[in-house]
């Protein structure tokens, strides 16, 4: 296995009256036997930061390595890596076993070490059935194991992973992601994820990087980035509800107060929770709905009901503080009548303090 390091890479477009910047000056590494996500909205550049990688899209400008090789103008297919494709990309009019075995025909590998390599791979998916079908014959998750098995019988330096389990159901999505996280346990394979599913960079990566508009918002571990947001696009994008944003303003003198500049939320704040680097005036105060409890304490506030979700093991109750609605994330159970006035409190650690102009952590 070998590293991969991105240092200042570029995607730039040109057509004849514009210039499109894709990926702008990305820098990040994934250290030898790493499972980096990149993550982020559609159109936000992860994908062809993957595919300058693999080496289907030039570099515009920066240097890629792979271990110890630069390796900007060298062809995807001497780069020693494979790729797992969103839509499979198996060969159909070859069986499971053939398409397992292809890219080894192609390194004019013996028969006999053919045979072995395709049934350690197939008993490591669980496939071993299936290899005389074709894809046609296949569940989605079935040509999805196939799709893995053909990068991973390959034992290449890095897998790189473009959205692979996107077209699956959500049932079938959940066991594909349990699965994956197994196995990369098993193989140890230094791996570049690609996926806009919040859940899978926070349960598959050991870190995690956010990007959006071709730029990296944040590198770090799920939890990391979960806990401490760089800035409110990170905020809002990591976590399902994501977290609630408050524009107000921080007003100091006997205490310290958070208030809407519009009314409707006004609230005493301890100073511990407020860093005193965060200045008096303008503020967007970020909670996620875990950290916001239906009883009266400090700080706290007042608001209306006005949406109630039962899922279940959990509810979701969406309230409303002057002109800005909040979601609190509560125990089963609890299903407050609409339009009722509800206290709510704010847990010691669940403030988080942003600057309205730049949308950077304060």
């Amino acid at each position: 296995m070998a590293s991969v390091s991105l240092e200042g890479v570029q995607k730039i477009y040109r057509d004849r009256a514009t210039v499109h910047v894709a990926v702008h000056e990305v820098s990040l590494e994934v250290r030898q036997g790493e499972f980096l996500v990149l993550v982020g909205p559609s159109g936000c550049g992860k994908t062809t930061t993957l595919r300058m990688v693999a080496g289907l899209e030039s570099v515009s400008q920066g240097t890629i390595r792979i271990g110890d090789r630069i390796v900007n103008d060298v062809p995807a297919r001497d780069r020693d890596i494979a790729m797992v494709f969103q839509n499979y990309a198996l060969y159909p009019h070859m069986s499971v076993r053939d398409n397992l075995a292809f890219a080894l025909k192609l390194r004019k590998q013996s028969g006999p070490d053919i045979d072995t390599r395709v049934r350690e791979v197939a008993g490591l998916l669980g496939i071993e059935e299936l290899l005389q079908r074709k894809p046609k014959q296949l569940s989605g998750g079935q040509r999805q194991r196939v799709a893995l098995g053909r990068a991973i019988v390959r034992q290449p330096e890095v897998f790189l992973f473009d959205e692979p389990l996107s077209n699956l159901d959500a049932k079938l999505r959940v066991q594909m992601r349990r699965e994956l996280a197994a196995l990369r346990r098993r193989l140890g394979t230094t791996t570049l994820y690609v996926t806009h599913d919040q859940v899978e960079a926070m349960t598959l990566g050991d870190r995690i990087v956010v990007m959006n508009d071709g730029r990296v918002q944040q590198i770090g571990s799920p939890l990391d980035i979960y806990d401490r947001p760089a800035n409110l696009f990170v905020a809002g994008f990591l976590g399902s509800p994501p977290m609630n944003q408050v524009p107000g303003r921080i007003v100091r003198g006997d205490g310290v107060r958070f208030e809407l500049v519009d009314g409707g939320l006004a609230m005493r704040i301890p100073e511990n929770q407020v860093p005193a680097r965060v200045p008096a005036g303008p503020v967007v105060l970020g909670v996620r709905p875990e950290a916001i409890r239906p009883v009266a304490g400090d700080p706290g506030f007042d608001a209306v009901v006005e949406g109630v979700e039962p899922l279940g093991y959990e509810s979701l109750v969406t309230v409303r503080a002057g002109s800005v609605l909040i979601t609190l994330r509560v125990d089963a159970g609890v299903s407050p009548p609409l339009k009722s006035v509800m206290a709510c409190s704010i847990l010691p650690e669940g403030c988080h303090w942003f600057d309205q102009q730049s949308g950077l952590r304060l």
